[in-house]
Order: structure tokens, then C-alpha cells, then sequence
């Protein structure tokens, strides 16, 4: 299993370096010119100005030049300074925000995770049944709506029209901090967040489980004299997990896309919202020290999801 996470790291090192060159040709070849982005838009400079600007920052030289030129300060630990902020360090920004990204994630995925697999277990139970037609409407409702509207109408009905939980921030302006508080912040974006994966989950989880019952060996320890409720939970459950798993792989990456949506929303101060804002000021260090992050959590993510076979069922073997 070592050797396979190390080959598997490896392969994940090589998808960072070309996630970051994609990104950085497409940055620039965004229109206008990313010396723009450097400068104070009320300065008026002549074009020898800006040729000398141009050459001190190394955007005169071919763009894979300056590629490699990223790789080699990257590589050194040098993200390089945010132009929207005022030459704040890039690293510093990412470690600010970091932290609420992955509160925020981490409090959605394991709504999400617990919701799906319990919803999906009593569906799968419970098939053709009222309780089973009552879960499953609502999940195909869900399925359907993008993470963007979902947040929208969270917003407009829980915070504004009936206020019961604030409509942004991570913490209330000028209140000293507390747990209750920032639960209180918390609580209404993670929901929003899961709902979807959390009717993913439970669709993936219903149908593996309606599969796995129908197995002869589910059928032997029922003929066994087995109690139903442990036919489903010792016998059935584990094996169901196995698609679920790399769908829980998967839903890591989609929410991150939601989590920018989400930190957008509710003026979450989080790596969604850093990224966002970037983009709208052409903060080059920025957004290529962000994507490069969120690239390197998602690829860590479906390393682990590998990893979490052989833990769910002990016939696979990872060489």
C-alpha cells in the first residue's frame, strides 16, 4: 500500500505541474494586458514606461520562460505578493483562509455523508413505500438544482425572511467570538452545501444496497434465521459502501466549486471568496497559488479514497 501511495503521489505532483500550466497559458491569454493588473489605473504612463514596467516584471520574455520562471519560486516556497491587496504575501492569504474552507467543507461533506448513507439505507429498506417515495422526491429535487440557486434560496428564505440564522460572515462585526456564534454562521451555508451531495449520496447508496440484498448470500443468512436488521447492517451495508465511496471521492471536487458559490453568497471569508475575488482584479499570484491549492486538496482527496478500499473490503489488495 506504500508503494502504491507513493506512486500515486507522484502521478498527483505531475497533475499539479499541468493543472498550473493550463491555467497559467489561459490566464494569459484572457484578453487585455496582464501589466494592467500591476499598475494604478490613475497613474498615466508613456509606452516607454510601461516597456520598462514590462521588462522588470518578466513579462517581456516567452511565456513558457516565464512558466518556468513561476515553477522555480514556487518550488522555493515564494508564492509571491498579492497586487489586490496591497503586496500582501500570497502564503499568508492562503493560510488566512484555508481554515474556513475547510470548516465549511468538512461541516457539508459529513452532513452530506451521514444524511445520504441513512437516507439511502431506510430508501433501500423501505423500497415502494411511502417513506421511501417521501426521501426520494425531494432527492431528485435536489440533484437537479445548482449549487448557486440552492444558496440563493437559502438565503432569501432562512436568513432574510425568517432570519433564523445570519445572512453572511463567519462571525457577528463588533461581538466577541464564541463557539455559539460562529456555529450560528456556520450552520446555514454547510446545510446549504450538502443538500445536494446528500441526495447524491443516498441515490448511489439506494441502488447499491437494493443490488447487494438480492445477492445469494443475503438470501442464506436470511434463510439462516438472521434478523433482518443484522442481514442489513453486518452483511449488506459494507458491500453497498464500495460505489459510494468513489462517489464521496468525486463529491470532494464538486464541492469545492460549491464552496465558491456558497463563501460568495455568505460572504465567507474562505478560500471560494479569495479566488472570486481575485479573478475580478487579476491577481495573478492569487489565483494560481489557489488553484494550485484546491487542485492539490482534490487529488489528495481521490488518494484517499483509493486508500479507503481496502479499509471497507478486505478482498481488494492495492499493490
Amino acid at each position: 500500500m506504500i508503494a502504491f501511495a507513493l506512486r500515486r503521489l507522484g502521478i498527483s505532483i505531475v497533475m499539479l505541474v499541468a493543472l498550473s500550466a493550463i491555467v497559467f497559458v489561459l490566464l494569459r491569454l484572457a484578453p487585455g494586458d496582464p501589466i494592467d493588473a500591476y499598475l494604478d489605473p490613475s497613474v498615466p504612463m508613456s509606452q516607454a514606461e510601461l516597456a520598462s514596467a514590462r521588462a522588470r516584471l518578466g513579462l517581456d520574455r516567452p511565456l513558457p520562460v516565464q512558466y518556468l520562471a513561476w515553477v522555480r519560486q514556487t518550488a522555493a516556497g515564494d508564492l509571491g505578493y498579492s497586487l489586490q491587496r496591497n503586496h500582501e504575501p500570497v502564503a499568508r492569504l492562503l493560510a488566512e483562509r484555508i481554515g474556513p474552507t475547510l470548516l465549511l467543507m468538512g461541516t457539508g461533506l459529513a452532513i452530506a455523508i451521514v444524511v445520504g448513507i441513512a437516507a439511502g439505507i431506510v430508501g433501500a429498506v423501505n423500497r415502494g413505500g411511502p417513506l421511501d417515495i417521501a426521501l426520494s422526491i425531494p432527492a431528485f429535487g435536489a440533484v437537479s438544482s445548482p449549487a448557486f440557486l440552492t444558496a440563493l434560496v437559502g438565503l432569501f428564505v432562512f436568513s432574510v425572511t425568517l432570519r433564523w440564522a445570519p445572512s453572511g460572515g463567519m462571525r457577528t462585526p463588533g461581538a466577541a467570538p464564541s463557539l455559539g456564534d460562529l456555529l450560528s454562521h456556520l450552520v446555514l451555508p454547510a446545510l446549504l452545501l450538502s443538500i445536494g451531495h446528500a441526495a447524491m449520496i443516498m441515490r448511489y447508496m439506494r441502488a447499491s444496497l437494493l443490488e447487494v440484498l438480492n445477492q445469494d448470500y443475503v438470501r442464506t443468512a436470511r434463510a439462516k434465521g438472521v434478523r433482518e436488521r443484522w442481514v442489513v447492517i453486518k452483511h449488506a451495508v459494507r458491500n453497498a459502501l464500495l460505489p459510494v465511496v468513489t462517489l464521496i471521492g468525486s463529491t470532494i471536487g464538486a464541492a469545492v466549486g460549491g464552496a465558491v458559490f456558497i463563501e460568495s453568497i455568505f460572504n465567507w471569508p474562505g478560500m471560494g471568496l479569495l479566488l472570486v475575488n481575485a479573478v475580478e482584479a487579476r491577481d495573478y499570484p492569487v489565483i494560481m497559488a489557489s488553484t494550485l491549492a484546491v487542485g492539490g486538496c482534490v487529488l489528495l482527496a481521490n488518494l484517499l479514497t483509493d486508500l479507503a478500499y481496502a479499509g471497507i473490503d478486505p478482498r481488494i489488495r492495492i499493490e
